[in-house]
Parts: C-alpha cells; structure tokens; sequence
C-alpha cells in the first residue's frame, strides 16, 4: 500500500485592509460584503457557510467556503468548519453564513450547530468567537444577526 502525500497551499491572499483586527460584527460584515460576495462562487439565491481564519490577536488571516446550500438550507458538520482553521494555524474562527430570504432570524438548527461548534473548538483550543447571519437590510433590519451580540448562545 502507497502512502499519500498532501501539501497545504494558500489558494490566494487577502488583500491588506482584511489583515485588520477583529474588533466587532461590523468588520465580519464588511468582509463579507467585500470579499466573500464578489467570489466567482457566491450565489446569493443558495445558503453558503464560510469560516474566517483567525490570528492570536484577532487579525483574519482567511477564510474558507464550508458548503453550498440550497435556498434554506446549508450542511455543516464540525469537520469541515474545523479543517482549514488547523491547516491555516488559526487560533480562533467566525462561522458566517447568509440567509437568502434576507430573514436572520436564526432557526434552531443555527443555535444547535454553534453551540456544537463552541465545544468542539475548545476540545481542540480554537475559539470560535461569533456565528453571523447576514441577509437584507430593511427598515426592521440592520441586515445580520450575530449570536454573540444577540445573547442567543453562550461563547
């Protein structure tokens, strides 16, 4: 039997203004908005769930696509989100993920899946730091849902 060899490669760099610290919910939404929507992949009719990559003092070092959806719905297991966080070297993670309705109303499905998250990031010493639901900003909505703000979930 052959062993595999892999090699672990940046598929391209942030640009500098996304080396910034993470201070709050807003810079995750800036992000996104900047960044994760122009990716040739988004899809803005499909859920989509993406880890930012974490330095020791909050700067984001990445991110990565963990799964496209369907329209109200997005798999996410543990394993996925985790794996480029180790590869990366990040020492803290934000799960991100849109809603396509524009409601970011979190579904107990959400809440279940963080509070997973949480406990299978301090078996391994990486802290997830927030879970952020981006839709539409209307007038009853500034556009996004962070559970760490919104107290829904314990970090």
């Amino acid at each position: 039997m052959k062993c595999a060899e892999y090699k672990v490669s940046m598929i391209r760099e942030c640009e500098l203004e996304y080396k910034a610290k993470l201070r709050d919910s807003s810079t995750v939404i800036n992000f996104w908005h900047n960044e994760i929507e122009k990716s040739s992949w988004y899809d803005s009719e499909k859920e989509m769930c993406v880890v930012i990559l974490l330095s020791a003092k909050n700067h984001i070092k990445g991110y990565n696509l963990v799964s496209i959806g369907s329209m109200n719905a997005s798999l996410v297991h543990p394993r996925e989100v985790f794996r480029p966080a180790i590869i990366g070297g990040a020492v803290g993670i934000v799960i991100c993920h849109n809603h396509p309705s524009g409601d970011t109303t979190p579904s107990s499905e959400d809440i279940r899946i963080t509070k997973q998250l949480i406990e299978g990031g301090k078996i391994i010493s990486i802290d997830v730091l927030d879970h952020v639901i981006i839709g539409k900003i209307s007038n009853d909505s500034n556009g996004y849902t962070s559970l760490r703000e919104s107290g829904l979930v314990e970090f």
